[in-house]
């Protein structure tokens, strides 16, 4: 069951998965993304969103050829 949760994660990620073009899409996408992960794995979505939000913005700007 734990194996199906994981694959349900990391397709809904590869689905949400998306830089935007101001820094406060990218925090918005991010967060939604950390949220729902986040409560797909029993964990605490307001962290999730956080930290979500914090490492899509970290990633898109740092990296902006990668998005």
């Amino acid at each position: 069951m734990r194996i199906i949760r994981v694959l349900s994660v990391f397709g809904l990620l590869a689905a949400v998965s998306a830089c935007g073009d101001t820094l406060e899409e990218q925090a918005i996408i991010g967060g939604g993304a950390g949220a729902v992960t986040a409560l797909a794995l029993d964990g605490n979505p307001l962290v999730g969103a956080v930290v979500g939000a914090a490492g899509n913005v970290v990633y898109c700007e740092y990296g902006p050829g990668k998005c």
